[in-house]
This record gives C-alpha cells, sequence and structure tokens, in this order.
C-alpha cells in the first residue's frame, strides 16, 4: 500500500510544491522592487484570483472523484464523458470570466482595503492574469482526470513546464525588460496556455485510444450533468466557505495597515508551502479511493487511510522543526524588506502551529473526494468556517492580528476533527 500511495504523492507532491514555489519566486520578484507596496499588491490580485478559481475548484475535485471510480469500474466511455462533460465546462466558465472582468474586478477592488497605491498595483496585475482563466480551468479538469485515471506522471511533467516557463518569462518581463508587476502577470498568462496545450497533446498520445469513446452528443444531455453537479454543488459551497476565510483573513490584514499585510502575506506563503506538499497525498487518496469503492474492495479502502495519516503524522512533524529552526531564513529569501520580517516575527508561533493543525484535514478531503462524499466535506467545513468568524469577532478588539492567526489555526484544527467523526459512515456506505 505505501507502494501504491507513494507512486501517486510523490509526483503530486512535485506537481504542487511547483504552485508555491512559483509564489514564492513572484513574492522574491517584487519583494525586490523598489516598493513594498507590490508585496501588497500581490497578495491582493491573489485573493480576487483564489475567490474565482477556488470557485472553481470542483472542476478537479469532481471530476477526479468520478474519474477514479470509473477507473475502478473498468468503464472506459464514463471516463471519456468525464473529461467531456468537465472541459466543456470549463471553457464556458473561462470565457465568461474574462467577458466579467470589469464587473468583477470593480465588486472585488471594492469591498478590499487598502492604500491606493497597492490597489492601483493589484489592479494592474489583475487586467493582464485574467485572461488565463480558460486555461487555468482547463488544466484543473485535465489534473483531475488524470489523478483520476492513476497516472500522477504527466500532470507533473506538465506542472514543471509551466512553472519553468513562467519563472524564466517573469525574470525575463521584469529584470529584461522593466515590466514590474505587470512583467510577473503576463508571464503567468503564456505558463498557463502552455501547460494547457501540453495537457492536449500528452492525452493525445498517451490515451489516443480513448478517441473512439469521444461522443459530443453527451454534452447536450443535460440530465448526464446532473450527478457531476450535484457533488460539485456541495464542494462549491465548501470552497466559497473556505475562500470566505481565506478572503477576510487578508482583507482584516489589510485594514490593520500594509506592515500586516505584507508580514501576513509573506507568513501565509508558509501555509500555502505545506499545503500543496499534503495535497499530493490528498491527491493519491482521491485516485486510490475512488479506485477501491469503485471496485468495491473495503478492505483496501480502510488500509489505506490508515498508512495516509502514518505519512501525514511523519510530514506535519518535519515541518514543524523546519518552521521553528529555518522560519527567519526562509522569510530572508522571500523579501530584503528587513523591517517586515521583523515585524512579523511576533507571530511566528502560530506557523509553527500550521502542520500539525491542518494535516489531517488534507487527508480526509482526499478521501472524501474520492468517495464523492460531498454533503460531508461541505458540512465540516461550515463548522469549522463558523468557529473562524466566532472566535476573530469575539476578540479582535483584544488580540488584534494575533487572533487572526488563532481563529486560523483553530479552524484548520476543526477541519480534520469534524471529518475524523464523520469517516466511519463515509469509508462504511460510500457508493
Amino acid at each position: 500500500m505505501n507502494k501504491s500511495i507513494l507512486r501517486l504523492a510523490i509526483p503530486n507532491i512535485i506537481s504542487n510544491i511547483t504552485v508555491p514555489l512559483l509564489g514564492m519566486v513572484d513574492m522574491f520578484i517584487v519583494g525586490h522592487l523598489d516598493s513594498e507596496d507590490y508585496i501588497g499588491a500581490i497578495a491582493m490580485a491573489t485573493m480576487i484570483f483564489n475567490f474565482i478559481y477556488w470557485s472553481f475548484s470542483f472542476l478537479r475535485m469532481g471530476t477526479s472523484g468520478f474519474t477514479a471510480q470509473s477507473y475502478g469500474a473498468d468503464d472506459h466511455q464514463e471516463q471519456t464523458n468525464i473529461l467531456l462533460r468537465s472541459l466543456a465546462v470549463a471553457m464556458t466558465a473561462g470565457i465568461l470570466i474574462i467577458s466579467l472582468q470589469y464587473f468583477i474586478s470593480y465588486l472585488g477592488f471594492s469591498l478590499l482595503n487598502g492604500e491606493p497605491a497597492v490597489k492601483q498595483y493589484a489592479q494592474d496585475y489583475f487586467y493582464i492574469y485574467i485572461w488565463a482563466a480558460p486555461a487555468i480551468l482547463g488544466l484543473y479538469a485535465f489534473n483531475g482526470w488524470y489523478v483520476g485515471m492513476q497516472n500522477a506522471k504527466i500532470p507533473m511533467v506538465v506542472a514543471i513546464g509551466v512553472n519553468v516557463v513562467n519563472i524564466a518569462l517573469s525574470f525575463t518581463f521584469v529584470y529584461g525588460l522593466g515590466m514590474k508587476i505587470e512583467g510577473v502577470a503576463l508571464a503567468s498568462v503564456c505558463a498557463q496556455y502552455t501547460g494547457f496545450l501540453s495537457f492536449v497533446l500528452l492525452w493525445n498520445i498517451k490515451y489516443g485510444r480513448l478517441k473512439q469513446y469521444i461522443r459530443f452528443s453527451v454534452l447536450k444531455n443535460f440530465s448526464s450533468y446532473i450527478p457531476f453537479f450535484k457533488v460539485n454543488s456541495d464542494i462549491f459551497i465548501r470552497t466559497m466557505a473556505l475562500v470566505a476565510v481565506t478572503t477576510f483573513f487578508m482583507s482584516a490584514s489589510a485594514k490593520a495597515g500594509k506592515d500586516t499585510l505584507a508580514a501576513n502575506a509573506l507568513l501565509m506563503q508558509l501555509f500555502i508551502l505545506f499545503s500543496y506538499m499534503m495535497d499530493g497525498f490528498a491527491y493519491a487518496a482521491e485516485a486510490l479511493t475512488g479506485k477501491f469503492i469503485g471496485a468495491g474492495n473495503r478492505l483496501q479502502l480502510k488500509f489505506l487511510v490508515k498508512r495516509l495519516f502514518i505519512w501525514g503524522i511523519i510530514l506535519a512533524l518535519l515541518f514543524t522543526l523546519v518552521y521553528v529552526l529555518f522560519l527567519d531564513q526562509i522569510l530572508g529569501i522571500l523579501t530584503d524588506k528587513q523591517n517586515i520580517i521583523e515585524f512579523s516575527k511576533q507571530f511566528h508561533f502560530w506557523v509553527y502551529l500550521i502542520p500539525i493543525a491542518s494535516f489531517s484535514a488534507f487527508l480526509w478531503d482526499g478521501v472524501f473526494v474520492g468517495a464523492t462524499a460531498s454533503h460531508q466535506m461541505r458540512n465540516s467545513m461550515l463548522v469549522a468556517v463558523a468557529a473562524f468568524f466566532i472566535l476573530y469577532f469575539a476578540f479582535s478588539g483584544i488580540l488584534a492580528n494575533n487572533i487572526l492567526w488563532i481563529a486560523f489555526i483553530v479552524y484548520l484544527a476543526l477541519r480534520g476533527i469534524v471529518q475524523s467523526f464523520m469517516a466511519p459512515a463515509v469509508l462504511n456506505h460510500s457508493r
């Protein structure tokens, strides 16, 4: 079982780790420009894009769960149908996002607090990166499908390619052409389309045999979307709750001042780094859970969960140790603004707690996605989000920025705790 987990987890970890590393490279680039306002601008624009794209995370999670179950059942027709439906939804949504960009910008920047210079830089970034929408959502659909097909290597190759292109172009545009934050955004757009086209090409090479199952008429059969959207409506609500927390976190940070915003944005990179590492094991959980459920193998499913949590505990302890010993050095790589690094030290303790508080939530998310247990995912998230806002508003007048981090840690821990109580029903009764 360990071999099966690592066969999927390691390529997914490599794929996922490139995402926070890319974010750190972007932060490194803007963190060494002539103003710390660029750091806040990246954080502000990212809030809006998180809200947009995380709203469509069901394209990856729903696609992964359904595909894994069809893989376990050896149903080639359904495997193909799932990909077609997912890509159709992705392209339609991407075009709609571009069409509504001015409305999204007006609404998003009206709701966020920020100083004028920070907001202007963020808007400069937004109006360029928004054009990547179809490619980004297409990548979600392809990633979910490949994970469900127990293939983590192709997403890994594509992710590495995307990030190499992105980093190379970012340095070229910013330092070679003097484009500043606009160069970072344009590089990201180019890289996302490179990734999407790579997925199409590699699918044709690896899964060309499935072309015989392509039936575009399935896209007109709206009843076939019902299971997809039924599961994904719960995932959508769950994701909106998650986005509400992360968006509020950065919005409250911005309201507290640009130093707090910059410090929290830097420290949040440590959570993102750990989250993408754990998502590698979560993706393995999705693929193997769906496979075992599709094949009706409950004993292997329960054994899988035990092994996943052993790996989760090991990673949580390792990351805690690294953060305790090397947090200052990591932040020093991200920015040369020593005043921001010094200011952030009063909140370092909360970063140390992130791995232990959050690892179980990531693993259960993977199991629940593979089991298409969307109701349980939604409900556990709503409980955790409620706790986050109750804590913050009850004590924000006393503990200032510390309560923001306390509420966030409690929110992370509660997700895993509530899912642990729900897990027996999911493992025994799914499908």
